[in-house]
Parts: C-alpha cells; structure tokens; sequence
C-alpha cells in the first residue's frame, strides 16, 4: 500500500471514529463540486482542527483571509456564540456567491460576512471601518501575498489573538531555497517574518492525509 493509500485510510478512519456525519457539510462540500470549485478546501479532520482551536480560544471575533465554498468558514463559525461575528474575505464574486449559499444553508448568516474582492484591499478598508481586534485569524489565501497577510493578522491582533496559516510546507517544498515557485517562496518568507516577530511565539506542524504532505503555522500574539 502505498502511502497516499495509507493516509487517505487513516483520514476515513478519524471521521469515522469523531467526526460525525453532517448532512450540512456534505451538502456543502457536494455543492462545491457542482459549480466547479477547486477542490482545495480543509478536509473534515481538519475543520473540526480549525473548530476546535477557535472554540479553546473561546474566540468571538474570527477573521478569514481566504474564504473557498465557506467550507472552513463554517467549521469556524460553530464555534462561535450567538452574538459572535466572522469576517471572511474572497477574490472571486462566483466562489462568494456559493460560500454565502452555503453558509446561508448552515444557517449562519446572520454571523459571517463574505466580503468580495482584492485581500490587501479589504483589508485596508477594515482598518479603515475600525474592525478588530480579532480573536482568531485564518490565513488560507493566495500563498505568494501569506507576508502580507501576515503583517495585517498582526494589526489586526491583541494579546492572546491566535493566527494560523495553511499550506505551509508545500510537499516539502518549503526547505528549498531554490525554487522559484512564487507559492513557496511566499510561504518562506511568512516564516522568516514570523521568526522575526519578538511579539509572536509559534511553530508549525507537518500534516499528511487526503490533502497530501503539508502543514499548518499556529502563533499566539503575546502580551
């Protein structure tokens, strides 16, 4: 058996055993595929992950720098409370369409937020509008601009504000300093930033399973 074999197993295996079955969430993942989305969202174990850590954080503000179909989008906002807010920003207006079918589906509209278009620009116009801080932060974007959202995650924080970023190994990739791949090198330089912040303290984990080798950066903002 070969190891995607192995992994792909493993992955059934942990749903099986603690994730239950969700017809909402298989909607939304069957959904997904029915207007030709790529197929790049967190698997199941790695939503009820992102869950989880929102949930220990007892977070009630969560901002998301990527938003997909809002497969993510919901595992993160069930974990917040009824009065709690996610802001979720996407560049394609076909992909937020079905992300905020999907989260009206969940019944969550009344506390997530899809905002549409260029990251850095919404960005910039939260700051503007005095949102923040956040609880939690999810960078899950275009992999060449992770410094950038990384340096906004920062502004965007206040001690004990938690940061994750996805797809930070990049099959392996991410100890190679001569490809010239703008994915990793965009991911190389989140973690040279990151290294640099005296504020943060992080460290990242290498995952496998049905998304492949690669991994997730977690930090907590000091105080």
């Amino acid at each position: 058996m070969s190891h995607l074999e192995t992994w792909h197993q493993v992955d059934r295996y942990i749903e099986e055993k603690l994730i239950p079955r969700d017809d909402v969430l298989e909607e939304v993942l069957a959904s997904n595929r029915k207007e030709g989305l790529p197929a790049i969202d967190v698997s199941p174990s790695q939503g009820k992950m992102l869950h989880l850590f929102a949930r220990m954080q007892g977070a009630g503000r969560i901002l998301e720098i990527g938003t997909l179909g809002g497969y993510s989008t919901i595992w993160l906002a069930r974990a917040l409370p009824a009065d709690g807010r996610l802001v979720s920003l996407e560049l394609s207006p076909i992909h937020a369409k079905v992300a905020r079918d999907n989260v009206a589906r969940a019944g969550l509209e009344s506390i997530v937020e899809i905002r549409v278009g260029n990251a850095l620009e919404q960005l910039a116009r939260l700051e503007d509008e005095h949102e923040g801080p956040f609880d939690l932060v999810f960078i899950d974007a275009d992999k060449p601009n992770n410094p950038n959202y990384l340096r906004w995650a920062l502004r965007f924080s206040r001690p004990g504000t938690v940061i994750i970023g996805d797809n930070v190994i990049r099959d392996g990739e991410v100890v190679n300093s001569d490809n010239p791949d703008p994915r990793v090198v965009g991911t190389r330089q989140f973690f040279d930033l990151l290294a640099e912040q005296p504020n943060v303290t992080a460290t990242a984990i290498q995952t496998v399973g049905s998304k492949g080798y690669d991994g997730f950066v977690i930090g907590i903002v000091n105080g």
